[in-house]
């Protein structure tokens, strides 16, 4: 679908929300929408199926509550990956005081949580390239996701993570040596 059909569909979406009679129908397909690659965009930084599901229940809950004033000065797919960014990062952080994990220690903590994680295949390349992205500072690894596996434009992911265009492309260039690196460390 083009780029205008998509902004398109998702302005009348938006429209339909903001009108009681249509309300209902409009979140539901707002959720059928967006909901499997918002749920991929939280669990690659989550690794939990149940963790990725109860963050995804807060942001669709966020959305709903937010959608009435949602200004479209953004497009609506860059306002969600905000909302399900911030809800994940704003997770993390409560993991971290629940079970007393220091900020320098949060990458093996989930690195732990992804050997953990059943139907790995140790051996296989996708099972060192999850490591290697869980291994990154999480800032990195949220940059790295969006644009490797969500091919994400920086200008999107400016408006997602709140940051510069160069910023963005500073961390992710970091990122990609980082997870080179280290596959070929683990190789």
């Amino acid at each position: 679908m083009p780029e205008q059909a998509i902004l398109t569909d998702d302005h009348l979406l938006v429209a339909m929300f903001k009108e009681e009679k249509t309300q209902e129908q409009a979140f539901t397909k707002l959720v059928r929408k967006y909901q499997e690659r918002l749920y991929w965009h939280i669990r690659r930084m989550l690794v939990e199926h149940e963790d990725t599901n109860d963050v995804l229940q807060n942001v669709f809950i966020k959305v709903w509550k937010g959608l009435h004033d949602f200004r479209q000065e953004s497009n609506l797919y860059t306002w969600l990956y905000r909302i399900a960014t911030n809800e994940t990062l704003t997770y993390i952080e409560q993991q971290k005081r629940r079970t007393s994990i220091s900020l320098s220690g949060n990458e093996e903590f989930y690195a732990e949580k992804l050997v953990a994680q059943k139907g790995y295949d140790y051996n296989k390349m996708e099972w060192r390239l999850q490591q290697a992205i869980q291994s990154l500072p999480e800032k990195q690894r949220i940059v790295f996701n969006l644009r490797y596996y969500d091919e994400m434009p920086y200008e999107e992911m400016a408006g997602v993570l709140d940051t510069s265009v160069g910023a963005l492309k500073a961390s992710y260039h970091h990122a990609v040596k980082k997870v080179e690196n280290f596959m070929k460390e683990n190789n």
